[in-house]
């Protein structure tokens, strides 16, 4: 049975004026080993509190990413709402932003579904053995215009795609709070 409930690609939105965070830095000031801790689709090992310094000022966004691995970061209400709206899907890690006085987080997807449906997608790519890269032989390489099987996902509400982790998925009711509330950088995709 098809679930119903459409879902959507959460990215930052592109605009001009905002502000641009580095990557999260560990509680001595360090880069983190795995700058894709956050975004795997699995709960993050950290200890101590986090830093994100700002790469760029301008306007403070409710939702942002922040350094090369796009490690969602979103001001304490909009967590609030993912913590209300899907509790058994992420993982909330406070993090200080230097210089700025208002409480954020990192928003860290903790389920992983294998949904991505390679044909009603636009273009999906594998990795092949003439690419050298036997590591990642028969996985993802590429996949553009992404959509997902919907009878796959179950209950989840807040997930990241097997094999293409790199996307965040929110349900269409998440997406609807987000807007409700005004959640400033934020932009949605129908998957």
């Amino acid at each position: 049975m098809l679930n119903p409930t459409r879902y959507f690609r959460l990215k930052p939105e592109m605009q001009r004026g905002k502000w641009s965070l580095d990557k999260p830095l560990d509680s001595q000031g360090r880069e983190l080993e795995d700058f894709r801790e956050f975004t795997s689709g699995r709960p993050a090992q950290v200890s101590g509190r986090l830093a994100i310094p700002i790469d760029e000022s301008g306007r403070r966004l409710d939702y942002s990413t922040a350094g090369a691995g796009m490690t969602p970061v979103v001001h304490v209400r909009v967590a609030t709402l993912f913590a209300e709206l899907a509790p058994n899907d992420v993982q909330l890690i406070p993090v200080d932003i230097k210089g700025c006085p208002d409480e954020y987080l990192i928003l860290v997807a903790t389920r992983l579904v294998r949904c991505i449906d390679d044909k009603a997608s636009e273009e999906v790519l594998y990795w092949k053995a003439e690419d050298e890269r036997p590591e990642k032989l028969g996985q993802y390489r590429s996949v553009y215009g992404l959509r997902i099987d919907r009878s796959k996902v179950g209950d989840a509400k807040v997930f990241r795609t097997w094999g293409w982790s790199g996307v965040l998925i929110v349900s269409e009711d998440i997406k609807a709070a987000l807007e409700r509330a005004k959640v400033s950088g934020a932009e949605f995709e129908e998957v």
